[in-house]
């Protein structure tokens, strides 16, 4: 599952007449990786990718023809061409592609599992192909909570070892498996990274919308109810109104925490800051000068509140150097910091 899964998720349940194409297996080398999905129209593409060029117009054509007659098909595209065709596809590998013109028939299931993103409850969407002549199948889907048992009569989940949709859910990459004659296709849906913003002012809002548009789950803490409401921040997921340490104290501890101080002075800052280091976090940022963040860091080392080690994890000052001037060229910078920190969690030892 990639982060736009949730945006595709979202036009499933709203749109009409969409064919979903999602690439299952892959080998050698391709644009784009297992999972990725695109959304197709009478118009054309809607959403998603499945890595572009030849591959998504191949796609692309697939999902016209399956319009057309109504019936899903599992195709392979082979990925090689003539170098000298500049239009060609060159890297080599093979995608495995289902494309699905009834998605709309399992609209309550996309919808179950769009519920659990947003609430943060994982599960798994399981996809049920079986062959029917050629690359032609007949596909059921259905959505299994984390942590419920499939029923053994349940035609889509019910050959299926328990251990197998764990072993998904651990992953959290999503696989092809054979199930007797079938093929499962298995989607672990796992809650967003949290995008925690101590500041509901220029920069938090700011910060804000950019992180609902790279799928955060986004929370924005203020202890002044004027500025965090909807009505100031329409991107946020969910908003806090009150003293601010104690609203980051209130957080659910998670690994994928991504905590953003931008508050309106240095006193702020340090209450959201005790707040939240030392806790377990993918990332910890505060903004502030040099001088303000070497003031605090000895604060907070003298004070105990921070051991060096604990220090050394928080990106102050918060974001990529980019030059940086104005409110949203600072939110970019800051977004742009928390998107590497996310990828190189998705990608260790990634250079």
């Amino acid at each position: 599952m990639t982060y736009s899964f949730a945006k595709l998720l979202e036009t499933l349940v709203a749109g009409e007449g969409l064919v979903l194409a999602t690439i299952v297996e892959t080998e050698g080398s391709t644009p784009q990786v297992v999972g990725a999905s695109a959304v197709f129209s009478k118009a054309g593409l809607v959403s998603g990718t499945v890595g572009g060029g030849l591959l998504e117009a191949r796609v692309g054509s697939f999902a016209e023809e399956a319009r057309g007659d109504g019936r899903a098909r599992l195709i392979s595209v082979r990925l090689d061409a003539d170098p000298a065709d500049m239009e060609g596809a060159i890297c080599g590998g093979t995608a495995r592609v289902l494309v699905d013109p009834g998605i709309g028939g399992s609209k309550g299931i996309v919808a179950s599992a769009l519920e659990g993103l947003r609430k943060r409850r994982p599960g798994a969407l399981v996809s049920r192909m079986v062959p029917g002549g050629g690359d032609l199948v007949a596909v059921e889907r259905g959505w299994l909570p984390a942590g419920a048992a499939a029923l053994p009569d349940d035609p889509i989940m019910g050959n299926l070892a328990p251990d197998v949709l764990d072993d998904a859910l651990k992953r959290g990459r999503p696989g092809l498996v054979r199930a007797g004659d079938a093929l499962l296709f298995i989607e672990p849906v796992l809650p967003l990274p949290r995008l925690v913003i101590a500041g509901a002012g220029h920069v938090g809002r700011a910060v804000a919308r950019l992180g609902s548009l790279l799928d955060f789950s986004v929370t924005v803490i203020d202890d002044r109810a004027e500025f965090a409401n909807a009505d100031n921040i329409a991107e946020a997921d969910e908003l806090v109104v009150g003293p601010i340490g104690e609203a980051v104290r209130g957080v659910k501890d998670s690994p994928d925490n991504y905590f953003v101080i931008v508050t309106r002075g240095h006193q702020k800052d340090a209450e959201a800051l005790r707040a939240a280091v030392g806790r377990p976090a993918a990332y910890i940022g505060m903004i502030g000068s040099k001088r303000k963040i070497e003031l605090m860091q000895c604060e907070f080392l003298e004070s105990g509140w921070a051991t060096a080690e604990q220090w050394a994890r928080i990106h102050a000052p918060i974001g990529l150097d980019i030059g940086s001037r104005t409110v949203e060229e600072i939110a970019v910078s800051i977004a742009a910091e928390l998107v590497r920190v996310r990828s190189e969690r998705k990608e260790p030892g990634r250079t």
